[in-house]
Formats: structure tokens, sequence, C-alpha cells
């Protein structure tokens, strides 16, 4: 469905048919994304149920873009369907980028200046962006106001600290978030705000910057955007670098916006502060409550961030019960280790005689999948397949000629694939796959070998195959 959606849009824009519709690695996101191409045009389709969020970001394209801001060209949009077809700027973000080539703590010259890019756009798009901006289609909010700030803050109190179990006095850290929030509330706020500005939204095309994912931007202050992107905790920038880039930011600044960089200074690392609990809130909410666990492994990113800060800013507010409790997570021991070593998804693959009974889930899960092969035709049955199992090229052989076979895997595969890519994305660790026949000798044996190899091609998780009526089990990591 979503698939003739996309290819429906794609010939409207480009008069034929998508040779190929490829779905793209998960977000963080809610929205599906695709890339589609023919034989000499590709598009991005994109996917998202939520109708107020699309229509923002269509309504903010078309403004950006009639002011020469560097965004996607949309192409063909269905509000009804929930999906629309946008430029497709490639593969590389900024975040991509930075991963390739720095070494250690070293960051290229070649990256430094896309930041150096980057940071200079931005100006643009708070201030540029900002004039003649209709702030009526924000959602959900227009303005990034002290309830947008109470909403983060209590973000962070119930999805980090209740479900990490960090012990908190409630009414002096309401307290607290009350002082700061009231703080930033009364900063000058007159500017577009991208909100979730971070170096994974920013793609690198042409040797240019391009700005993705601004549907949530609303009006806000200049502070809080240059955070999102200095302090976003899995780049982890040297803090050296972040100086640098704070002020070429604000050497860009100058000519679009009269500028008091000591005030500015004072206010920043208050946004910084504020902007690395809600991204904690969201670690939590993905990784605690979702069971995401490749989002924990941010957490002790994010705690070196509040380290820096609580150490070198200085604020004209006293939130005494906050600064306690952020000093107490930094030294945890349990929370900086907490996104080390995470475990790979192990697949078990089965094969099984269904007359001797299901396989037992040793994980403790009670999932996974218990595939029928006996509907296909049966080797067992034939004399010169009586002393061979579904290992030997000859059984092999046999199954392959019947097409029936070919659909059964190429239908098995992609139901398997669906949950191993799934599974990856949310953290887990175990997934079992089984296959029975009536004597657990032929077809189930030739299907759980197929699968191991399908997986081992495609994927890099642990295998471990075990032919129960065969006794005999391998592992392959």
């Amino acid at each position: 469905m979503e698939n003739s959606i996309l290819n429906k849009l794609f010939k409207l824009w480009s008069g034929v048919d998508a040779e190929s519709i490829d779905k793209l690695p998960l977000s963080g996101s809610n929205r599906t994304y695709f890339r589609l191409t023919s034989s000499n045009r590709s598009a991005i389709g994109v996917i998202n149920n939520d109708k107020k969020e699309n229509i923002a970001f269509l309504q903010f394209t078309q403004h950006f873009r009639n002011i020469n801001l560097h965004v996607p060209e949309i192409y063909a949009e269905d509000i009804e369907n929930n999906c629309y077809l946008q430029q497709d700027l490639g593969d590389e973000t900024l975040f991509s980028l930075l991963s390739k080539h720095r070494q250690g703590s070293e960051i290229s010259e070649t990256v430094l200046n896309y930041y150096k890019k980057t940071v200079a756009e931005l100006a643009r798009f708070q201030v540029i962006g900002h004039q003649g901006f209709d702030y009526r289609y924000c959602y959900p909010r227009s303005s990034f106001d002290k309830q947008s700030m109470v909403w983060d803050l209590n973000y962070f109190k119930y999805y980090f600290l209740k479900l990490a179990q960090i012990p908190y006095d409630e009414q002096s850290l309401e307290d607290d978030f009350n002082t700061l929030s009231e703080y930033l509330g009364n900063i000058e706020s007159d500017f577009f705000m991208y909100r979730d500005f971070q170096s994974r939204n920013i793609m690198i095309k042409d040797e240019q910057v391009w700005f993705i994912d601004y549907q949530g931007g609303r009006k806000g202050a200049l502070q809080y955007d240059l955070a999102s992107l200095l302090f976003d905790a899995k780049a982890d920038l040297p803090n050296s670098i972040r100086e640098q880039l704070l002020e070429h930011y604000l050497d860009a600044l100058e000519p679009l916006y009269k500028v008091d960089r000591k005030k500015f200074r004072e206010h920043y690392y208050a946004f910084v502060l504020i902007r690395i609990l809600q991204a904690m809130g969201a670690y939590g909410f993905r990784g605690f409550y979702e069971k995401k666990t490749h989002f924990l492994q941010s957490i002790p990113y994010a705690l070196e961030n509040l380290k820096f800060i609580l150490d070198h800013a200085k604020w004209e507010i006293s939130i005494p019960t906050l600064t306690e409790l952020l000093y107490k997570l930094t030294v945890s021991e349990r929370l900086i280790n907490i996104g080390s070593s995470p475990k790979k998804l192990t697949v078990y693959v089965n094969s099984f005689s269904y007359k001797k009974g299901l396989p037992s889930d040793e994980s403790g899960n009670g999932g996974g999948f218990i595939f029928d092969c006996r509907a296909l035709p049966n080797p067992g049955r034939l004399e010169a397949y009586h002393d061979k199992t579904g290992k030997d090229m000859e059984v092999s052989c046999y199954l392959e000629k019947y097409e029936e076979v070919s659909e059964f895997k190429r239908n098995i595969f992609a139901i398997i694939d669906m949950s191993i890519d799934n599974y990856l994305e949310r953290g887990f660790t175990n997934l079992q796959i089984s296959f029975g026949c009536t004597g657990g000798q032929h077809r189930s044996v030739y299907f759980a070998e197929e699968t191991v190899k399908h997986i081992k091609e495609k994927y890099s998780v642990n295998v471990i195959l075990f032919h129960r009526e065969q006794q005999q089990k391998t592992a392959s990591i």
C-alpha cells in the first residue's frame, strides 16, 4: 500500500514508474523514509501519519526555499494519505562525515569547515528565516516559551530520573525547574528556532550543507539551536572545537543581528543545560521505556557534557537542588557504564521433527517463528535420499527443482528480515526461528541451513544453529 502511493507520487513528478523503492534505515522518529529511483532520477518518499507535522514541514519548506535557504525541494505531496516526495540529498550527513574522518579527539580540517558552514547557515535560518515566517503552522507549539521548557524538564524528570531510579526531592526540583524556565523565558526569542538541530539533520551535498527535519521548528531564542549542535552527545566534539565554532557563529550572526557577545554566552550555557536535559529525557524514553538500548549509549556522552557545563558555566540564577542532582549523575558508575559493550542480537535457528514435539525456547522470551515445511515435496519418500539430510547437495538440488520451495523460502526470508531489522532497532538480544518437518532430517534441515546462510550474508549478528534430530550443534559469531 505504501509503495503504491509513493510510486504514484513519483510517476506524477517524473512521468515514469519507480524501478526500485527501498526502505531506508529507521531513525528516532515515527516517520518512514524510502528512496525511489528510476533510470535517471531519484527522490525520497516520506510516510508520516501525523498530518499536522506534515503540513508544518511542507509549509516551512516552501517559506525557506522562497528565500533561498538550503532545504530539499518538495516534488509532490498527498496530505490525505500522509505522504510526500522530496529531493534526494544523498546519504552523507555531517555526523557520518565526522565519524568517517575523526581520529580519536582530532577533528579534520574538512569536517571543521563543514561545521563552520553549518553554524553560519544556522544564523541565516534563525534571522532571515524568521522574517515573514507564519508561526501558525508550528506544531505542537508556536514558540519555545515557558510551557515548552516545563515540558522538556518534566520529560527529563519522568523518563530519565524516574526510569533510571534516581531519587530526588520533588518539590525542590520543581522549584528549580520553575526558576530555570522563568530565566530562559525572559531571553529575547524573536527568531526561528529549529528545535532538533543536530549533526544527523545536516546533509552534505555538492560541498554545501543542507537542512532537513525542521518540522518541529518554532519561535525561540538564538542560543538553543547552537547548543543542540555543539553539545550533540554522540558527536562528542572537543571543547576547543566548540569554542571555535561558537566564535564563528557569532561572527556570522553579527551582520544579521547586533549581538552582545558577553550576554549571549551567559544565556547560551543555560540553554545548553536545558537542551542536555531534554536529550537525556529522550534517551530515557527510547532506551529505558521503549527498550531501544542503543539510545542508552548516548548517556555517558551526555554526562560528560553535563560535567563540563557544571564546572565552567555561570548564570545569574540559583538552582541548588538541580545542580546537586546533576553532579550526582555525573559520578554515577552505573550511568557512566550503561551504554558500554551492548549485546549483539543472537538468532537461534533450529530444525526438528513434529513427531518429537516442538523445540523449547531456552532464552525464556517465548517468541520467534515456527515454520511448517510438511506441505513441501518430501525427499524422504525416495529411497535415494533415505541416508541423506538437508545438508547434502543431492537433497538441496531435489528441493530447489520446485517453485513452491523457492516461493516458501522467499516469503520466509521477508518475514525474518522484518523481525531482525526491528529487533536490531529496538536492541533486542534473542530471536528463535525453527523449521519442522515429518522426520527432522530433510526439509527442515535444508531450510535451517539456508536461513543461516541468508542471515550471515545480510546481518552482523550471532547465529546459533541446532539440528535437534541430528544431534549436531554448531555456533558461528
